[in-house]
């Protein structure tokens, strides 16, 4: 899968910027030229974060964004225009994981008995969150001569692996978050084929399983690593894929 490695003059927001793999696909946003705006829910985090990445000598930026907060949204879609006029790229990054502390391969299935508020709040933040800022900004992104917008999923929101007893992810079955990827997957889906035909490209990425809060201690990359794929599918060219859902440069199955 080839990308564009030249990113100057280009705008990102990266949601959730201010640590793990979404502070990392900020690095590597800057590196190729991009001007980076970190959303982060803890305004001091975003503007340390924002100051670390100037004084590598980086155009770096924060707000403070809560995805799950209608007016934060409204909010940087105002700052984004009033300052750039449109974005290049929008990396729906800031996601929760309620069912448990972490994913690991040792989940207790509590579908049966996990409360309504876990699965609320779940798909608040990892669903529709996504596409109140996502529908928020897509009158700027229309303005970009080559629009990315990623969504990152989870292997784990895969329908087909979790109906499958021999995927060795079947015993993951985190219910509010598995469910709330296939949601976001869904929007991916029906997203890219209305956009079909402009130059904006909609794609679900799984970033791998990396060792962040969500992905626990266990996970087998870091998590430089896994803002490889957000990097690849922000910086896919004309001829890229929309509508897909990858890791690297494997397709997966929905």
């Amino acid at each position: 899968m080839t990308t564009t490695q030249d990113l100057n003059g280009k705008v990102a927001l990266v949601t959730g910027g201010a640590r793990g793999i979404g502070l990392e696909t900020v690095r590597g946003l800057a590196q190729l030229g991009a001007t980076v705006v970190i959303g982060a829910r803890d305004a001091q985090k975003g503007m340390e974060a924002a100051q670390q990445f100037k004084e590598e000598g980086f155009k770096v930026e924060s707000i403070k964004l809560d995805v799950t907060v209608h007016e934060d949204n409204v909010a940087a879609y105002q700052y984004l225009n009033e300052n750039y006029g449109k974005l290049d790229i929008l990396i729906n990054n800031a996601g929760v994981l309620l069912d448990q502390e972490s994913v690991s391969i040792e989940v207790i299935n509590r579908t049966s008995t996990l409360s309504s508020k876990v699965l609320r709040d779940t798909f608040d933040a990892n669903f529709f969150a996504q596409i109140d800022l996502t529908q928020l900004l897509l009158p700027l992104i229309r303005k970009s001569d080559a629009g990315r917008i990623v969504n990152l999923s989870s292997i784990l929101g895969s329908l087909s692996l979790q109906a499958n007893p021999d995927s060795p992810l079947y015993s993951v079955k985190t219910f509010a978050y598995n469910a709330s990827k296939a949601a976001l997957n869904a929007f991916t889906i029906h997203l890219a084929a209305e956009l079909r035909g402009t130059p904006i490209k909609v794609n679900s990425i799984h970033p791998g399983w990396v060792s962040t809060r969500i992905g626990g201690g266990a996970a087998d990359i870091d998590e430089v690593e896994g803002s490889r794929t957000s990097i690849m599918a922000a910086t896919l060219p004309e001829d890229g894929p929309t509508g897909s859902f990858f890791f690297l440069e494997n397709t997966l199955p929905w």
